[in-house]
């Protein structure tokens, strides 16, 4: 028995050795990576091509939002922009990417993730596919109601229109009503303004008060979604490479080689540089079978050199790194 023990504890001490080491040899390798970056990338390189700003400047530009007037979208440009900001909006989100390409906005206010129901998925893709990059974010709490004409009932209705986002995070309220039908809009302002056009008692959306009172509906039940806390985060993008010098959260996507371990040594990288990561994310590459595109949130500034360092250290065990935004 005791030399079972003797044999356990020696086992133990040579893992114990063998950590240590590995430990080092990361910490010389990083220490190497943030050597070598100092010494041979200018500024410009260092900061991937951003500059940086004191603060967002609007005179002379537009905003373009996803929908109608009403909108969670415009909700949640008139947060961060604020009410005098001069807005437009567009059919559909990848509108919004063009407008900012083609020069016709200087900004556009895109949602991403919901509390309840996940990222809002075409809109990483589209982060992916464009050169637009994120300068902000503003969180909206959505309080979903049943809204309809102002002389109808609960017991009128039998259809329901709503963005499907909106459907999913109302389900267990619309399960209750068994008889109703739904269906799917581009916005929840645009279902709203499909039922005021129609007239028909027998039609309703699902949209906020606010959609309501704009259009002139009535709220048939108010708080309807699934979960009381629903919220929506929305980012803002704009088509110069900039980030405020406060900026405090950083987005980078990136494929990595389709072998095992890759995702644990990409990853490495930002625990061996103290960078706190908030939140990771994948998504089908298009035409390349069982391979992703991931998604990262990490807490961090450009300008911070453990940031440049992870960034640098990155870009030899990534595919196509891209860095979306710092804000």
């Amino acid at each position: 028995m005791d030399l079972i023990e003797r044999g356990l504890k020696q086992i133990h001490a040579d893992m114990q050795a063998i950590d240590a080491q590995i430990v080092d040899l990361y910490q010389k390798r990083m220490q190497l990576t943030k050597e070598e970056a100092q010494g041979r990338l200018s500024p410009k390189k260092q900061l991937f091509g951003f500059n940086k700003i004191e603060s967002i400047d609007l005179e002379d530009g537009k905003v373009v939002f996803q929908g109608v007037n009403g909108a969670y979208s415009q909700q949640a440009l008139l947060e961060f922009f604020g009410k005098g900001t001069k807005s437009y909006h567009v059919e559909t989100w990848r509108d919004a990417m063009e407008a900012i390409v083609g020069g016709e906005a200087a900004y556009a206010v895109l949602p991403i993730e919901n509390s309840s129901t996940g990222i809002i998925s075409e809109n990483f893709d589209l982060l992916a596919e464009y050169d637009n990059c994120i300068i902000g974010e503003q969180i909206i709490r959505a309080s979903h109601c049943l809204i309809g004409l102002r002389e109808a009932e609960l017991s009128d209705i039998t259809d329901v229109y709503s963005h499907p986002q909106a459907l999913l995070q109302c389900s267990k309220y619309l399960d209750s009503h068994t008889g109703w039908e739904k269906h799917s809009t581009k916005n929840t302002a645009v279902s709203a303004m499909k039922v005021q056009k129609e007239g028909r008692k027998d039609k309703a959306a699902i949209a906020g008060k606010i959609t309501a009172e704009l259009y002139g509906l009535k709220v048939l039940a108010e708080g309807i979604q699934n979960n009381i806390s629903n919220s929506t985060r929305f980012i803002v993008v704009t088509g110069k490479k900039v980030f405020c010098r406060d900026a405090k959260k950083l987005s980078i996507c990136f494929e990595i080689p389709h072998v095992s371990g890759s995702l644990y040594h990409t990853l490495s990288h930002l625990i061996y540089n103290g960078l706190n990561m908030n939140r990771i994310e994948s998504r089908p590459i298009q035409g390349k079978t069982w391979e992703y595109r991931f998604f990262v949130d990490i807490d961090g500034n450009l300008a911070d050199g453990a940031v440049q360092n992870a960034l640098q250290a990155l870009l030899d065990v990534t595919v196509n790194l891209k860095v979306l935004g710092n804000y």
